[in-house]
């Protein structure tokens, strides 16, 4: 064997994985069909602004090993998620908090916005929600679902919110503080000069083939090395043995524009159905002191996945997390191969699980 590990895939988990192994004496190939390192969380410098190429990614995590891990590859700024949502010309904060309440309702006190909520579930009379709908209005009242909630959603998963089961939105966050910082890890940033110099420096002293797609050279690719980390899908690795998994995909446009800001805010939601794209970033709002005449903005947009588009975001509803069990048993008895990441674990992972993730296979693997 030419190598100790085939990585498929050069994204958080596989150059984790890469890094590491090459620290203790290994040699890895890595590959990935796509023509640069980084996986989804590539950046692209377009006119002097690091642009998230695939949608946003804001770094941020309550785990010490993990922020202390990561910042050995990149300095972070302190960049604060706090998203805004447009409806219909009206413009909320977002999470659900007391300035979201009082452009809603004219609230100023956490009391009166909680009994606000309350009045709005109580005359909605749902005990045992049925479906998205019904589960969404029993936890936040009418007036949020259906400003905040119902077209978002809808647009997110292609299906109207009274077709999708209950269990996806089992919770909402609603807080009753004037605070528009969508997340509650201690740590929370983006790196500055963004996030492809990580993966470059992970990688800097390993072989990585781009443009290199596993399937199209499998058994010469299986024969190569004695273990293969593989960051793709778990059902196609098994060519679909026991049938196909579900996926969301996205479609993303990005525009230069001849302007310095074009909405003031990285991060932009459309929650109303009809128009078509779920949020627009501006990027240049992820770093500071970005003066820069010009802006590049990106619509994103959810997508009905096929097998010639990206899988970004697995289904995780019943049926095909009982479809994955089966994938997940007979990767458990199939020594060659470490499955990692969002498409190999089939399930939605921030960065800082992916690394918790990368991080625990490691000290597995090399016990």
């Amino acid at each position: 064997m030419k190598y100790d590990y085939l990585i498929v895939g050069a994204g958080l988990f596989g150059s984790i994985f890469a890094y590491e192994a090459q620290k203790r004496g290994k040699r890895s190939l890595v590959i990935d069909k796509r023509d640069h390192i980084g996986g989804n969380i590539y950046t692209k410098n377009i006119e002097g602004i690091n642009v998230h190429q695939y949608g946003a990614h804001i770094f941020h995590t309550s785990n010490n090993e993990v922020w202390n891990y990561i910042n050995q590859f990149a300095k972070f700024n302190r960049y604060t998620n706090s998203p805004i949502a447009i409806y219909k010309n009206e413009v909320y904060n977002l999470p659900f908090n007391m300035n979201t309440f009082n452009k809603l309702w004219g609230v100023i006190t956490p009391k009166e916005a909680k009994n606000k909520i309350e009045e709005e579930k109580k005359k909605a009379r749902i005990t045992e929600p049925k479906n998205l709908e019904e589960q969404a209005i029993s936890l936040v009242g009418q007036t949020i679902y259906e400003k905040l909630v119902k077209g978002y959603t809808e647009k997110q998963w292609g299906k109207k919110a009274k077709e999708l089961p209950n269990f996806i939105i089992k919770r909402l966050p609603v807080r009753f503080t004037y605070d528009n910082n969508y997340f509650n890890d201690i740590y929370q940033g983006i790196p500055m000069g963004g996030y492809t110099q990580i993966i470059e420096k992970m990688l800097k002293d390993v072989e990585v083939k781009l443009n290199t797609d596993f399937f199209e050279n499998r058994e010469y690719f299986e024969n190569i090395a004695n273990k293969i980390v593989f960051t793709g899908m778990i059902d196609k690795y098994y060519s679909y043995k026991y049938g196909e998994l579900e996926y969301r995909s996205l479609r993303f446009e990005t525009e230069i524009l001849n302007e310095d800001n074009f909405q003031g805010n990285a991060v932009v939601n459309y929650t109303e159905f009809k128009v078509p794209y779920t949020r627009i970033i501006e990027h240049k709002h992820f770093e500071f002191d970005v003066e820069n005449p010009k802006t590049v903005i990106t619509k994103e947009y959810p997508d009905t996945w096929t097998n010639q588009k990206e899988p970004y975001y697995p289904i995780n509803d019943d049926k095909n997390n009982k479809l994955y069990k089966k994938y997940e048993e007979l990767a458990k008895t199939d020594t060659k191969v470490i499955f990692g990441g969002r498409l190999g674990k089939y399930k939605y992972y921030d960065m800082d699980k992916v690394i918790e993730e990368a991080l625990m296979c490691i000290k597995k693997e090399f016990i």
